[in-house]
């Protein structure tokens, strides 16, 4: 590979001249500059940003570390590539303002996060990302004092700042809604009792129930979900029996995604009920590949994954740059719920404040 020290020889010049022609930042004769670049093209040379970087201590580049594109291949499964959509408003975010993203992909292995950071360091990056698959706690290596970084879609234990979706807002919106036209008993079919979500949407959940003076009922929500889709289905009949045959069963089945939604509607018709007719189902993500095609179209919570990666990279660059104002705490990101045919109004329907998306 050609250096600058091989560029002056052919140019019949000093380094320090090649240098000039290279940064611009000393006056060089128009013949003496013609020369210079004529020898960096015969000789295919490409600069170094070393030096560049040495004295501006800016590289222009942003470092990324996700598990998306070791997952790419999953692209068709139900439950959707929440950190690939986060990179995507993360790149929206980055792109305008002229710095550089630089991606590394976990491929499913978290031992290997301590490397990649290092890696970045060592190319003098001006902040980190970290993009987690779905909402949680993560514990990651301290970095030097200049070097700032922001969490997507997860949070730490020492304040590292973070976005993540508004799941109990997101909960509460959701019930609220679906108690205004007139439903009191609200079954919740939850994700895994011990992540993030379920608890803060259990919380939305019951929150939505006090304010509407409705009790809590603990007969109406299980835990569903299993790791393997034959166990959930399991789970799903047998809490699904168990409610049915209550002396007052529910009137709606609040799943904890999509996907779970989608396994009821097929353990309701198989009991030979109909939705919305006979009992309603709601949902949680707005998977359009779900949401939109089920008959009936499914009622759900939308998670604004790509908003949750525009807002990341904003509070990144803002770091970066020291402008604006600084932001403490976690950031919240709210989604609509979008309303759509498998929830039945069972009386007339009074005016919410709450915005809601129709789609006919």
């Amino acid at each position: 590979m050609a250096t600058i020290y091989d560029v002056a020889r052919a140019a019949g010049v000093s380094p320090k001249t090649v240098s000039r022609v290279l940064n611009g930042d000393a006056p060089v004769g128009k013949e003496t500059r013609e020369q210079v670049e004529a020898a960096i093209a015969a000789l295919g040379f490409v600069p170094s940003n070393a030096a560049r970087m040495m004295r501006s201590s800016k590289s222009g580049l942003i470092g990324l570390i996700t598990g998306a594109i070791s997952t790419a291949q999953e692209i068709a499964n139900p439950t959707g590539l929440p950190d690939l959509f986060i990179l995507h408003g993360i790149q929206q975010a980055i792109g305008p303002s002229g710095k550089t993203l630089m991606i590394a992909d976990t491929n499913g292995q978290s031992d290997g996060i301590p490397g990649l950071i290092r890696t970045f360091l060592q190319h003098r990056v001006e902040g980190l990302i970290y993009v987690a698959d779905y909402h949680k706690r993560v514990t990651l290596p301290k970095l030097p004092a200049d070097v700032p970084m922001v969490l997507a879609n997860c949070f730490d234990d020492v304040g590292t700042p973070c976005v993540l979706p508004d799941d109990g807002q997101g909960a509460q919106n959701l019930v609220t809604q679906i108690i205004d036209v007139g439903h009191r008993r609200i079954a919740y079919l939850t994700l895994r009792s011990s992540i993030e979500a379920t608890r803060l949407r259990t919380a939305g959940y019951r929150a939505a129930l006090t304010k509407a003076g409705i009790a809590f009922d603990a007969a109406l929500i299980r835990d569903c979900d299993l790791e393997s889709s034959e166990g959930t289905t399991q789970l799903l009949w047998d809490a699904i029996d168990r409610m049915l045959r209550l002396p007052d069963p529910p009137t709606v089945f609040l799943c904890g995604n999509d996907a779970m939604a989608m396994k009821v509607y097929g353990i309701l018709r198989t009991r030979g009920l109909k939705v919305p007719e006979d009992i309603s189902v709601a949902g949680y993500d707005n998977h359009h590949i779900i949401a939109a095609t089920l008959f009936p179209p499914l009622t759900t919570v939308e998670l604004p994954y790509v908003a949750m990666g525009v807002r990341t990279a904003r509070r990144l660059l803002a770091m970066i740059s020291d402008e604006g104002p600084s932001e403490t705490g976690p950031t919240l990101v709210s989604g609509p719920v979008y309303w759509r045919d498998s929830v039945t109004e069972r009386r007339t329907s009074k005016i919410t404040k709450l915005k809601t998306v129709r789609e006919e």
